[in-house]
């Protein structure tokens, strides 16, 4: 014969699975990465005592203002993160908490990981400046260009290294910086034929461009909505999809014509 529970007993009885569940949820790693914003670098300028940016073989100008290139610093591929730091990120607006897989897609050590990085990198630098050439209707092999930017890695840093050139070269075009003068911060890939895609981050690298005193953020259009999320205030976001509309926009904002908006 089977006897009636009472409610507060039959209550406490079920509530003892799921209890049992969040314990052992607290006690596992979980595969998340917790990013937050990183350093960011002056493509027109040096890092760590080396020009960023060198350009022989052609006349280069003189440029003012700056465009920064942003970063983001995760845990690593390894990194034990439990249901604390993952609630603790969700509820912090300088951590990001993402899929590990979307930081780290290619799995392995972390020194294959920073290998694969630095590959990527390198190859971004050398697309970067085809499309920077292409954008200007340069010939490849009429000067050399070189790039460095130490031990950061990743492909993100492609557009702003193309603007980069740009404004070494030509500036707006008309006797003036690409910049304006202004602080410009953003991020990026390129392709060799100046198509812009997406990255990771974005918000974390918009409030890692406002700390280091950036007033507008080059952002891919696909990442609007993140980026806007976490936006610090006085930083204006425009999106890019190719980079000739990142050099129209910026020519746009210091000439006062229409600049695109998140």
């Amino acid at each position: 014969m089977l006897s009636r529970l009472s409610r507060p007993r039959a209550l406490a009885l079920c509530a003892l699975p799921v209890l049992a569940l969040l314990g052992t949820a607290a006690l596992a790693p979980l595969p998340f990465t917790v990013a937050q914003p990183g350093v960011t670098a002056d493509v027109l300028g040096k890092d760590r005592g080396k020009p960023v940016i060198t350009i022989t073989g052609a006349e280069t100008r003189p440029t003012d203002g700056q465009l920064r290139m942003t970063t983001i610093v995760a845990t690593g591929p390894t990194a034990d993160i439990r249901i604390g730091n993952v609630l603790d990120g969700w509820f912090r607006t300088d951590r990001a908490v993402m899929p590990r897989d979307s930081v780290y897609p290619t799995g392995g050590s972390e020194q294959e990981i920073e290998k694969h990085n630095l590959n990527d990198m390198k190859q971004s630098q050398n697309v970067a400046v085809d499309a920077a050439l292409n954008q200007l209707k340069r010939e490849p092999g009429s000067m050399r260009v070189t790039v460095d930017l130490g031990d950061i890695g990743g492909p993100s840093a492609g557009l702003f290294l193309s603007l980069g050139i740009i404004d070494k070269l030509d500036g707006d075009g008309r006797g003036g910086d690409l910049t304006g003068g202004r602080t410009i911060a953003g991020t990026g890939t390129i392709s060799a034929d100046g198509k812009v895609g997406a990255v990771g981050g974005v918000s974390m690298k918009t409030q890692a461009a406002h700390r280091d005193g950036a007033t507008v953020f080059l952002v891919p259009k696909a990442e609007c909505r993140e980026a806007e999320a976490e936006r610090p205030d006085g930083l204006r976001l425009i999106p890019v999809t190719t980079l000739s509309g990142a050099v129209d926009a910026l020519k746009a904002l210091e000439q006062g014509g229409k600049v695109p908006s998140c």
